[in-house]
């Protein structure tokens, strides 16, 4: 009897136990399965989510781009549309930061209005006006400068006594009074000057200019300065600008502006007949068409261009010390770089003259379409010869390391003069700085960068250091000029294409 109650007592135990068991697998399996389900499927997400945050990362990483920052004091920027649009195709982004960019494009000079920031330059950072170039750019410091290549002018008021003396000694003259502000150009008799009107000047008029199919024209001829102390400077080959006016010169009246004063509604060339054929037809440049168009008359069009180069160089040398003077405010010149269109115009013996230049030369095709290119080609040359458009694919001017730095331009690139360096064994001497032993940081990294725009300047020309020739006088030039061109003379020995 009592074995049959154990029995039934372990029985009746076991059912319990077996029943807690099927409960619990029950409760696990509806209640903490599908929990810890979710648990699984939240934990794939977040890790699913925080995986695609990181792809995102380095793939914004990966994209990122050199950044560039517009400066202009009215927020108009639709005459800029070709410079963004080469900036883009470098793979350049806009930037509103005030600090963080790689080039800075001021259409006005920054460096009053951005003085803080100009200030505290990093060494990648570039900017398309040098300070002091506006003793280039404004109209009265350049035509009061004392050139062959700049027709006689004078201040007014400030120079009224010495005009007046000037215009009885040359009673045949005439002449126009301008005023910095490119506005009010006109013919004017004596009588008629007004003395007391600040910021204009009185310059001789060319009376018999050299004029096709009878439009008197100017031509811009496009410069850039990269750097300064040492100089150097380069001019567009690929074109050149030429605008004429849209009245024939002759019979002249000093009354009618459009017949002698070059204006916004300017006759393009492919409107002048004996031009229009040579660059509608044959393509040819408006530099070439005119070319092709002084030959046929017996001209020699050489002299204008080597004249113009002349003239440049003139001009740039007369105005430098007070470039240098400016940009000594700012600390590292290295940052600079200018473009600039000077405004030439011929007399009728192809005589060339300086009639203005134009800090942020007119980029825009708005008015004359057939322009674009033109002005797309001369930025594009312009960021490949400053370093900007760089061969190397990276998200910032900054040097990233040494060995991609000696990639584009390595010591031995620099050497030369070996007969004069294998001798030389005093520093102090002036010619040994030319040499490895004696090189200073800043030499240095001057025959770098000289070496760099060289090699990148593509339809870009050496106007100074001027080329190369035997017997070549220095003694005119600062000393640090001096060296450069001696460089040069070095680099000319060893490799032809340095000659000019």
């Amino acid at each position: 009897m009592l074995n049959k109650q154990n029995v039934h007592s372990t029985i009746y135990t076991q059912m319990i136990n077996l029943k807690v068991k099927i409960f619990l697998k029950i409760f696990l399996y509806s209640i903490m399965g599908p929990i810890i389900l979710y648990y699984l499927f939240f934990s794939f997400l977040y890790y699913h989510e925080n995986l695609t945050k990181m792809q995102i990362k380095v793939l914004e990483m990966e994209e990122r781009n050199p950044l560039y920052r517009i400066y202009t004091r009215n927020n108009n920027i639709e005459h800029l549309k070709h410079v963004f649009i080469v900036l883009e195709r470098l793979g350049f982004k806009q930037t509103h930061d005030e600090y963080n960019w790689d080039l800075l494009w001021a259409h006005d000079y920054p460096f009053r209005t951005l003085n803080f920031s100009m200030n505290k330059l990093k060494p990648h950072q570039r900017i398309n006006h040098f300070p002091g170039c506006g003793y280039i750019t404004n109209k009265v410091d350049l035509s009061t400068s004392e050139s062959r290549y700049i027709l006689p002018a004078f201040k007014i008021p400030e120079q009224h006594e010495e005009f007046l003396l000037y215009t009885n000694q040359y009673s045949e003259k005439i002449f126009v009074q301008k005023s910095n502000n490119h506005r009010g150009i006109s013919i004017k008799n004596i009588s008629e000057i007004s003395i007391t009107e600040t910021g204009s000047f009185m310059q001789e008029f060319i009376q018999r200019p050299f004029l096709i199919d009878g439009y008197k024209f100017d031509i811009g001829v496009y410069v850039v300065i990269t750097s300064v102390n040492p100089l150097r400077v380069y001019v567009y080959k690929g074109d050149v600008l030429f605008r004429f006016c849209p009245i024939k010169y002759y019979p002249f009246n000093s009354e009618i502006l459009d017949k002698y004063i070059v204006g916004d509604d300017y006759l393009p060339i492919w409107n002048v007949p004996s031009l229009k054929y040579y660059y509608t037809k044959l393509k040819f440049s408006m530099k070439n068409s005119f070319d092709a168009y002084i030959r046929s008359h017996g001209k020699y069009p050489e002299k204008v261009w080597n004249d113009i180069h002349e003239a440049i160089k003139e001009i740039i040398l007369l105005k430098e010390s007070y470039i240098i003077k400016a940009v000594k405010r700012f600390g590292n010149e290295r940052n600079f770089f200018e473009l600039i269109r000077i405004d030439f115009a011929l007399d009728e013996d192809l005589n060339v003259y300086i009639m203005e230049a134009n800090m942020s030369p007119n980029l825009s095709s708005a008015h004359y379409p057939a322009n674009q290119l033109l002005y797309e080609q001369i930025i594009f040359n312009l960021f490949s010869l400053v370093g900007i458009g760089q061969r190397i694919r990276k998200d910032s001017l900054k040097i990233r390391n040494k060995m991609e730095e000696q990639m584009e331009v390595a010591d031995k690139n620099i050497m030369v003069l070996p007969e004069l360096c294998i001798e030389c064994n005093d520093c102090f001497r002036v010619e040994c700085q030319l040499c490895s032993p004696c090189f200073t940081p800043e030499i240095k990294m001057i025959f770098l960068q000289s070496y760099l725009e060289h090699q990148n300047k593509m339809d870009f020309q050496r106007i100074f250091p001027p080329p190369i020739t035997k017997n070549m006088s220095l003694k005119d030039y600062t000393l640090k000029n001096q060296l450069l061109v001696r460089w040069y003379q070095g680099k000319c020995e060893l490799d032809l294409s340095w000659c000019s």
